[in-house]
C-alpha cells in the first residue's frame, strides 16, 4: 500500500522507546483464550456513529453491545477521552463527530498508549466521503492508521468495519450536500477496499479483522441520511458481537 513508509516515521518519535516497553509487559488476551475472571478493555474508535449520535440515548451501538456481553456473561470495559451514552453502562470512547481518518491518524498512538485496550473496534471513513477529502486515497488513509495501531499496540486485536451505507436523497434534501455526488456510491467504493486492506495485514500476522457493517444496516434505519436509528445501531452492535465472541470467554464459563 502507498507510503507505509510514513507510518514509521510518524510513529517513531512517540514509539520507539514505548514499543519495546509494550513488547515486555504483554497484554492478556489471545486469540484463543483468555482468563475467565478478566475484563477485557475494549477501545470504540471513530466518528459521530461511535459516539452514538441519532441514537435516543446517545449511546449508539455501544449500549446494546455492553447490555449483550453482561447478559451473556462477558466481562468488558469500555475506554476513551469521551463519555457519552446512558448511565447503565460504560459511556467511555473516542467517537469524535466530524471527524475524518487522517484526523484519527492524527491523535490514535497517545490514546493507544494511556489506555492499552486489548481491542479495538475501528469505524472511520463516512466524513472523508461526506466532506469529499480526497476520496479516492480514503483506503490508504486507513491502510496508514491500521499499521499505527498494529505497530502501537502489536498483540491487541483490531476489528475494521465497514462504514454503514449513506441516504442521497435525504442528505440532497438537506440542502448541506450537493445533489452532483453520488455519496453512497463514494461509500460502496470506499468499502471495498477494507477487506483486503485486512487481508493483508492478517497475511503479515498482524492480529487485523473485518466486519461488514455496511450489508447490515439498511437505509430506512439511517435517521438523518447518515446516523443510524436506534434499530440500526443494535444491528451493529449485533455485527461486534458476533466478532467479539470469538475472541472473549465469558466469566461463568
Amino acid at each position: 500500500m502507498r507510503n507505509r513508509s510514513i507510518v514509521l516515521g510518524t510513529v517513531t518519535l512517540c514509539a520507539i522507546v514505548l514499543v519495546s516497553v509494550i513488547h515486555f509487559i504483554p497484554l492478556t488476551l489471545s486469540r484463543t483464550h483468555a482468563s475467565v475472571r478478566q475484563i477485557i478493555t475494549i477501545l470504540p474508535l471513530g466518528d459521530s456513529i461511535t459516539y452514538g449520535a441519532g441514537s435516543s440515548d446517545k449511546g449508539g451501538y455501544r449500549t446494546f453491545l455492553w447490555r449483550e456481553c453482561l447478559k451473556n456473561g462477558y466481562r468488558i470495559r469500555f475506554v476513551g477521552t469521551r463519555s457519552s451514552g446512558p448511565r447503565n453502562i460504560d459511556t467511555y470512547n473516542e467517537g469524535h463527530p466530524g471527524w475524518r481518518i487522517d484526523q484519527i491518524s492524527s491523535h490514535v498512538i497517545p490514546w493507544l498508549i494511556l489506555y492499552r485496550p486489548q481491542i479495538i473496534l475501528l469505524f472511520i471513513g463516512t466524513n472523508d466521503i461526506l466532506q469529499r477529502h480526497d476520496v479516492s486515497h480514503a483506503p490508504d488513509r486507513l491502510s496508514l492508521l491500521i499499521d499505527e495501531i498494529a505497530f502501537t499496540l502489536p498483540k491487541s486485536t483490531l476489528i475494521v468495519a465497514s462504514v454503514t451505507p449513506l441516504n442521497d436523497s435525504i442528505l440532497y434534501a438537506s440542502k448541506k450536500y450537493s445533489s452532483s455526488v453520488d455519496f453512497n456510491a463514494n461509500i460502496i467504493a470506499y468499502n471495498a477496499a477494507i477487506p483486503v486492506l485486512v487481508r493483508w495485514e492478517d497475511a503479515r500476522g498482524k492480529h487485523v479483522q473485518y466486519v461488514d457493517m455496511y450489508d447490515a444496516v439498511p437505509v430506512y434505519d439511517l435517521a438523518d441520511g447518515i446516523h443510524p436509528d436506534d434499530a440500526g445501531y443494535e444491528l451493529m452492535a449485533n455485527v461486534w458481537y458476533t466478532s467479539l465472541t470469538k475472541l472473549l470467554v465469558p466469566s461463568h464459563s
